[in-house]
């Protein structure tokens, strides 16, 4: 009875949206001043279902995405495909390849993601109709990551990638470009009390960009473009933990609390929970506070298919509505390959 109280109470805080009388927006000022902001979206599918609560979570096939510490504790390889829609047709896709190593509390990882914006037509003030070209925005990411497990409770790992982007311009002769390098690095440390994790992350930290490109649509009344403005990596400081707090049988309950401290953003607090009806069935509920524009709750499904052979597949979801820019929707594919028993 306790525990149906307590998750009462849990999911009636997600729903109802946070005040910013209640909560401190430092840092909201920046907002808008770093670059390659598509590296805060959330392509783990199972962290996505949970507002974003996953950096103290076990291991799984999406762990470099939020703390690639956690692939340390991964027994087997994998691949994750996801997908997630944003508004105005943009879709976000993601790549992950985890390999552990044979003999150790080791692994490595790859990360791809790749950001494409639909065709627009290029205006300027002499054809306002649009001059016949199309303009297109591509964004993405590739990261080397390796975690290792240092003691039977802490775990490390490190992710090193390089980023880049790159603006078509209307004539389809030039472009706007931009390439930075950064690392992502966080720790896992897991107690034997239900499940007890704590975790810390630095994500996208690394050196400023700026666009180099020089064309211009129309050059009358114009300079020629010099020094473009140099801008940050959208910086990242998380901690957080999670917990097994309700287990009988087959099912049980996870909570996961989060804070995150952004560079060029407000902080703010996530918090999320998973149940698991069965080994194959998980629902997942979560919610962000203090972060404007995402006041509705998140939520998410996954069906794990089974082992077929040496393979197994699960099917992630989640979805979220924001206050201005719709649905986003997240679809994630997880194929596992388990060894051979000797």
């Amino acid at each position: 009875m306790k525990m149906r109280l307590l998750l009462c109470a849990l999911c009636s805080g997600m729903v109802l949206p946070a005040s910013g009388q209640l909560l401190p927006s430092y840092g909201g000022e920046r907002a808008g001043q770093s670059a390659f902001s598509f590296l805060k979206n959330d392509l783990n599918v199972r962290s996505a279902g949970m507002a974003g609560a996953s950096v103290a979570l076990a291991g799984d096939a999406y762990s470099m995405g939020q703390n690639p510490a956690g692939m340390a504790s991964l027994k087997q390889g994998s691949f994750a495909l996801s997908q997630l829609g944003l508004s105005g047709g943009t879709q976000q896709f993601g790549l992950f390849v985890t390999a552990p190593r044979k003999g150790r509390d080791a692994a490595w990882g790859l990360a791809i993601q790749h950001l494409q914006t639909p065709g627009f037509s290029e205006r300027t003030e002499f054809q306002p109709g649009g001059t016949g070209y199309q303009l297109y925005s591509t964004q993405s990411a590739v990261g080397l990551s390796y975690a290792q497990r240092l003691s039977e409770q802490f775990q490390l790992g490190l992710t090193l990638k390089g980023i880049g982007e790159v603006y078509t311009t209307g004539s389809q002769t030039g472009a706007y470009s931009a390439y930075t390098a950064a690392a992502d690095v966080g720790f896992l440390y897991t107690t034997d009390v239900k499940d007890l994790r704590f975790a810390v992350v630095l994500r996208n930290f690394g050196g400023s960009s700026a666009l180099t490109g020089a064309y211009q649509a129309v050059g009358f009344n114009r300079s020629p473009l010099e020094g473009l403005e140099s801008n940050t990596l959208p910086t990242e400081f998380a901690m957080g933990l999670s917990v097994i707090p309700w287990k009988q049988g087959t099912q049980h309950i996870v909570l996961a609390v989060q804070l995150v401290h952004p560079n060029d953003n407000a902080e703010n607090y996530r918090i999320g929970l998973e149940y698991q009806m069965n080994p194959r069935l998980h629902m997942r509920l979560g919610s962000r506070l203090n972060q404007r524009g995402q006041t509705w709750p998140m939520g998410g499904l996954s069906y794990d298919g089974g082992q077929l052979g040496a393979y197994g597949i699960r099917v992630d979801m989640a979805v979220q509505r924001t206050d201005a820019l719709g649905w986003r929707n997240t679809l994630g594919l997880v194929f596992k390959h388990y060894p051979r028993k000797p």
